[in-house]
């Protein structure tokens, strides 16, 4: 027999008091002791701190201590601090709508002294006292103590007052990772200023603050220096620096029409340092860090045809713009924003990480790499011996004057792709994009070379004379064979590379498609019968207002009915396929998020499965010039160190670790 829930009995409305309010505050602003961490951090970078101790007990729970050497608060305004609503950091709706600080809605302190016991011991850096003073925050005694300039808040006893609270936190261990991690989450925004933890009388953690030079561009070497720290040398070592625009200095306001300019900089991870988690993905807004759906999803997408399976990409992104622009009161941890125009925003990001993604890290590696003498002179990649890599594909830049007809890459017959010259990828038949030399002329894969199994090296290479390596060879180095007719073998200045074929030419083929597309629609195929389904009004709504959206992607939905749509034309390539899930699909896609990544999303998903059909299959044999060719061709080809479908195309063996294997030098 089940129990039944006695009905309410009427209440009168009653104001609450003062105390009941702020414990009601508290259990919003206060989850935990790294709450309190928190707001007391942002309280320190108000003040101008450059250097915040942080000082634990039992996790938090026991003693937390915020000291810093700000500028200290009046001995007039102490007893101001700890009340509700009181701030220094807005005093208007033009304030509030403005919002430069890390802290401003004047609750955090207040709520904190509802549930634990507070002490402010501060001095101001203006000399005009000659010591400190101390607050007890529940008595509200003042009295004259010795400092230095600046604040120590301490918090004893979290959740003495609310006991069930108390309860619900995890043990001292778990409640001091979390504690580390605000500080964490805070010093990887502001490398200028130090930080040190200690627990129970250890130092857990320090970061020491790290000078930027603004002039020489030493923000980001600052941030980088930073980033190395907090996060560890590997992070740093397996990142690439984001700076959009181009030609933006990282950290720096400008206006533009008196307008603050959006910027986004940082560093993003490498496809191959994603993690299995979204443990290391740091966004910050002004400074803030934030957990932000638009600036997660742009990140994400920037990464979507370089991460393979359900890998997390790994980044420390800032976003800087007007603080007009941006509405930082919609939570009250502020770990939410509120863009004024979120698509402005979700294309800067995808923008910027995925032009930082783009340069092959061969390149990079690379870039001052001598040449032999006399090697220069065909290849506009190399210029006085020395090898630069190019801006964006060798496409790009000679596109308009040599067309590539879009039907040169047909999927392939059934016994394996005929690959056309490589050369072709990038102009007519005419111009060689990988002639470098005499020695490197002919370098493409020929389409009259014979289709068969290399069941071990391929006998040619290990006939080639030997050649002396020349020193700062070719990034991805000069090929030497082909094993089992799967991987290319390759020679370059720091030991062996060796090149999985296949992934490498699906990249290339993939990417020439790409800029082939732009700016194009694809083709779509109209159904014999219109397949209909019940629809929710909000897709139909969408259905609706992105018609041309929707004719972009080969897509033809209109309602049938005030709930049905009806899907009349799909992509020519998916003609196979359901086309109810397909139109479903996307119209979730448009309803969330900018079309114009739906529309390259679905674009690419096309080509990719197109130039996997494409790419030169495995157990197809090369000879040297074609493997070399091929090796010069990923040099110079946007996102050619993973496929299409995120597997790594080369990977580098040292001399170092070849030594090892055979133990030289032991």
């Amino acid at each position: 027999m089940n129990a039944s829930i006695p009905s309410p009995a009427r209440r009168p409305i009653l104001e609450l008091p003062d105390e009941l309010i702020s414990q009601i505050a508290a259990g919003e602003v206060v989850e935990r002791p790294a709450s309190v961490v928190r707001e007391l951090v942002d309280n320190a970078l108000d003040a101008g701190a450059t250097q915040i101790t942080v000082r634990l007990q039992a996790g938090g729970v026991r003693l937390i201590s915020v000291e810093d050497n700000g500028w200290g608060i009046h001995r007039t305004e102490l007893p101001t601090a700890l009340k509700r609503h009181a701030t220094s950091k807005i005093a208007s709706l033009g304030d509030l709508e403005s919002v430069h600080t890390m802290g401003f809605r004047g609750e955090a302190l207040a709520a904190i002294c509802s549930i634990a016991e507070v002490s402010v011991l501060t001095r101001v850096d203006t000399g005009d006292e000659p010591h400190g003073w101390l607050l007890d925050g529940r008595s509200g005694e003042l009295q004259p103590t010795a400092r230095n300039p600046g604040t120590t808040v301490e918090v004893r006893e979290l959740f003495f007052a609310t006991p069930a609270r108390r309860k619900f936190l995890k043990t001292d261990a778990t409640e001091l990772a979390h504690c580390i991690e605000a500080v964490r989450r805070h010093a990887l925004a502001r490398p200028e200023v130090g930080f040190a933890i200690w627990h129970d009388g250890k130092l857990v953690a320090q970061w020491r603050a790290v000078a930027a030079d603004l002039a020489g561009g030493g923000t980001l070497d600052a941030l980088r220096q930073r980033l190395a720290d907090v996060l560890g040398e590997d992070f740093i070592e397996q990142a690439v620096a984001v700076n959009w625009p181009a030609d933006a200095v990282p950290g720096e306001v400008a206006l533009a029409d008196g307008v603050q300019r959006l910027r986004v900089w940082g560093f993003a991870g490498v496809p191959d340092a994603a993690r299995s988690r979204s443990d290391w993905q740091y966004a910050y807004v002004n400074g803030r860090f934030v957990r932000d759906k638009v600036i997660g999803h742009a990140a994400r997408s920037a990464y979507e045809d370089v991460l393979h399976g359900h890998r997390q990409p790994v980044y420390a992104l800032y976003v800087s713009l007007d603080p007009t622009r941006v509405d930082v009161n919609v939570h009250p941890t502020k770990i939410e924003v509120r863009f004024r125009d979120s698509r402005e925003v979700h294309q800067a990001v995808r923008h910027a990480v995925e032009a930082a993604l783009a340069a092959p890290r061969s390149a990079a590696a690379s870039a001052q790499a001598v040449l032999p003498q006399g090697e220069a002179g065909a290849n506009p990649s190399l210029s006085a011996g020395v090898w630069t890599p190019p801006d964006r594909l060798p496409s790009t830049l000679g596109a308009a004057q040599n067309p590539l007809p879009f039907q040169r890459y047909a999927p392939p017959d059934a016994i394996g792709q005929r690959v056309s010259d490589l050369g072709a990828l990038w102009g007519n038949g005419s111009e060689r994009a990988t002639t470098a030399s005499p020695r490197t002329e002919g370098w493409a894969i020929s389409p009259d070379a014979p289709l068969t199994n290399a069941a071990s090296v391929q006998a040619e290479s290990a006939e080639a004379p030997a050649q002396a390596l020349p020193e700062g060879d070719w990034p991805l180095g000069r090929a030497i064979a082909q094993l089992q007719g799967v991987y290319i073998l390759a020679e370059n200045a720091q030991g062996l590379v060796v090149v999985d074929m296949h992934a490498a030419h699906e990249r290339i083929v993939y990417e020439r498609l790409k800029q082939q597309m732009d700016n194009e629609q694809l083709a779509s195929q109209p159904l014999l019968i219109p397949a209909t389904f019940a629809a929710t009004p909000t897709e139909v709504a969408t259905a609706e207002d992105s018609g041309v959206v929707l004719a972009m992607l080969g897509l033809e939905v209109v309602p049938f009915s005030p709930r049905t749509l009806a899907v009349r034309a799909v992509p020519t390539t998916l003609a196979q396929g359901d086309p109810v899930e397909l139109a479903r699909s996307v119209l979730a896609e448009l309803s969330q998020h900018d079309a114009s990544t739906v529309v390259q999303r679905a674009r690419n998903e096309l080509l990719a499965t197109m130039a996997c059909h494409g790419a030169v299959r495995a157990n197809r044999r090369l000879t040297l010039d074609e493997m070399n060719a091929l090796l010069r061709q990923m040099e110079v080809t946007e996102r050619s160190d993973q496929c299409n479908h995120g597997r790594p195309t080369w990977r580098q063996v040292s001399m170092k670790e070849l030594d090892a294997l055979f133990l030289r030098g032991r």
